[in-house]
């Protein structure tokens, strides 16, 4: 067993100021990622429209109203709410209300390495690149012939 404050855990979100506190580490899980948010309105959730190939994710609603953009349209999420997104299912969400949103994300398994963005390869016409980790952002890689772009 693990107990954690999260008031304890340091925020942090890849380059952005959102208050995002990865729970994961510090609870010592090994199948499921877990994150608590705080947005201010007008922050996300992530950078942009994605998908995790290898990994179903599950937000929780706690406070607020989150949008969420998919690829049939936007979807809102109320205070006492829960939305899930099989694996392959693009996404993002944000605080798109006037208040303050608080939600936990849930991804499962835990450690997703097959991000995918919905923009086409300029070689092959594929319609997703895979989102390649790099120094400033993210890379693009097309994962039907291998071209590469620069985030």
């Amino acid at each position: 067993m693990e107990k954690v404050s999260i008031d304890d855990v340091e925020a942090s979100a890849f380059g952005s100021d959102i208050d995002r506190r990865g729970l994961s580490n510090p609870l010592g899980t090994t199948d499921m990622a877990l994150n608590r948010y705080r947005l201010d309105p007008g922050e996300r959730f992530s950078g942009g429209l994605h998908a995790h190939m290898d990994q179903e994710e599950v937000f929780v609603i706690v406070e607020g109203e989150a949008a969420f953009e998919t690829m049939d349209g936007e979807v809102t999420v109320d205070e006492g709410e829960v939305i899930r997104f099989a694996p392959g299912e693009f996404q993002s969400g944000k605080n798109d209300s006037d208040g303050e949103v608080v939600a936990f994300a849930m991804g499962a398994p835990r450690d997703s390495e097959d991000v995918r963005v919905p923009q086409d390869c300029p070689g092959c016409g594929n319609d997703n690149m895979r989102a390649i980790p790099a120094d400033d952002g993210f890379d693009l890689q097309c994962p039907e012939c291998g071209e590469e772009l620069d985030g």
